[in-house]
């Protein structure tokens, strides 16, 4: 799916930011010092905007590119009439872009080992940026410690956050705002680095969009952009079953108010119909909570394949209150076995007890889920439920959680929605989204099994797997975040109506094609 003009939803990569800025010189018309000046411009901009008032600014400086950019927001300060005192760490290499910031800068270089601090005064942190591939030490880490009281601008990344992963290196800095250039990077959206950077800007420095899509980034910032064009609004002649039918699966008499919050859920994301289908056991019990949502026995799989007949659901919620074991198995498995076009089915969103049902026959899902003619499979394991699938994956220190969340799509030919404060959508075919909106308050029981029911509504709808999950977490975040405190899970159905207002009335406005 093609970007809307302008969205900027692009993440690169530490490397992928690298060759941008080479294919941005290449093409011209700024060389690389028209680049760093550009970025000094850029940060000494919010600098003399947001902190007018600060009695000194001290600038960090590194011997690479950062550094480089140090020297030129250093140089425009005092310039503006700022009290500035610039702190080197290093020294950038001969003929490079840096050392034609730092020839450019007269103010006098004081060695990063004596950088010292007054109350009231302003850091920015030039040091590395979001390259930085060691643990921050020496006088570096002994800065971060001098700056911990004081407002720090970082220039890119603070230092000490890996632009990768967003791991902290040692230690890093903690910045109230960080400015970067062209596109974020991984590390200013992934915990625990995006808690370092407060607030972040995007700076335009002359490269430009073609150059981007020259870079074939893969992976992108979860905001309605991304996937509003394809999002579902109603025909004037809809009917039910145009809307969707998703059908969620209920565990046994004692644990079915999990599938009733997926169904209520599904319903209010705009599933046209939604059926609880229900053991035996459990029918009167889920009889008694349900109203416009239907309900239908389906104790064996020949029952499940009665219901894709008669009634041919799009969408498939199992694993909420279910139960584990080799009926979980056997139901997903039958959903899966059926061909998409014959049956109807879309998909299968596959959470909790579903999930951890195959921690011992992973391979099975997976091919199950490679068939060309299968339904999709999204799965939307927490950290727990990730570990029981892909332990080895998860035990990769060398991965960070977008890494992870890549490789267990790949193998297991699913949508992995790997939740968390920071949660990470990934597609078999490489494509990754990074969600930034989550809420404290969405951690609470429950709250799980409605992200369920809106990934199944949205997939019954039309949206494409992937869509449809980025969607479901966004949408779920911003309908925590928007309740706040006292949020419990059987809130969250109904506070997802004004979100799905608003963004019916945004798709209305997006031009078809």
């Amino acid at each position: 799916m093609g970007l809307p003009a302008g969205a900027n939803l692009e993440i690169l990569s530490p490397a992928e930011m690298a060759e941008a800025d080479r294919l941005a010189i290449a093409a011209g018309p700024l060389d690389g010092y028209g680049l760093m000046q550009r970025a000094g411009e850029a940060v000494a901009a919010v600098v003399l905007a947001r902190y007018p008032a600060a009695s000194r600014v001290h600038v960090l400086c590194g011997p690479g590119n950062n550094g480089g950019d140090g020297y030129v927001v250093a140089r425009l300060l005092a310039e503006a009439g700022v009290s500035v005192a610039v702190w080197a760490e290093g020294e950038p290499r001969a003929g490079s872009d840096a050392a034609i910031a730092l020839a450019g800068c007269r103010l006098e270089r004081r060695p990063l080992e004596a950088f010292i601090a007054e109350p009231g005064s302003l850091v920015v942190d030039a040091l590395y940026g979001a390259g930085l591939s060691r643990a921050l030490s020496g006088d570096a880490a002994r800065a971060v410690e001098i700056a911990a009281g004081l407002s720090v601008v970082a220039v890119d990344l603070p230092s000490g956050v890996s632009g990768e992963s967003g791991e902290i290196l040692g230690t890093a800095f903690r910045a109230a705002a960080t400015v970067t250039f062209a596109r974020k990077k991984p590390g200013h959206l992934l915990l625990p680095g995006r808690e370092h950077c407060g607030e972040v800007m995007l700076a335009d420095i002359g490269i430009r969009n073609e150059v981007i899509e020259q870079v074939a980034a893969r992976t992108f910032e979860n905001e309605p952009e991304l996937w509003l064009s394809n999002f579902p609004t109603p025909a004037v002649d809809t009917h039910k079953y145009k809307r969707g039918h998703v059908s969620v699966f209920s565990g046994g008499p004692s644990a079915t108010g999990a599938a009733r919050l997926s169904a209520l859920a599904a319903a209010r994301s705009g599933a046209g119909a939604v059926t609880v289908l229900s053991p035996a056991n459990a029918m009167q019990v889920n009889a008694a909570h349900l109203t416009s949502i239907m309900l239908r026995k389906a104790d064996t799989v020949e029952d499940v394949q009665e219901v894709i007949g008669d009634r041919r659901p799009s969408a498939f919620v199992l694993g909420p209150g279910f139960g584990i074991g080799d009926k979980a198995r056997d139901f997903t498995l039958g959903v899966l076995a059926r061909k998409r076009q014959d049956a109807g089915v879309e998909g299968l969103v596959l959470d909790a007890d579903g999930i951890t049902s195959f921690r011992n026959t992973a391979s099975t899902l997976s091919e199950a889920a490679g068939r060309p003619d299968a339904p999709a499979l999204i799965m939307t394991p927490h950290e727990g439920e990730f570990s029981r699938l892909f332990p080895d994956i998860l035990g990769d220190k060398k991965l960070s959680k977008l890494a992870k969340a890549r490789a267990a799509a790949a193998r297991a030919n699913a949508v992995i929605v790997y939740k968390g404060a920071d949660t990470v959508i990934a597609a078999p075919d490489g494509r990754a989204a990074i969600n930034a909106n989550g809420a404290p308050w969405l951690a609470t029981a429950g709250s799980g099994d409605v992200l369920s029911g809106i990934v199944a509504a949205l997939l019954a709808q039309g949206m494409q797997a992937f869509e449809s999950a980025c969607a479901a977490v966004w949408i779920h975040a911003e309908a925590g975040r928007r309740f706040g405190p006292g949020l419990i899970a059987e809130d969250l159905p109904l506070a997802l109506v004004a979100v799905l207002r608003e963004l019916v009335e945004a798709r209305q406005k997006v031009p078809i094609g």
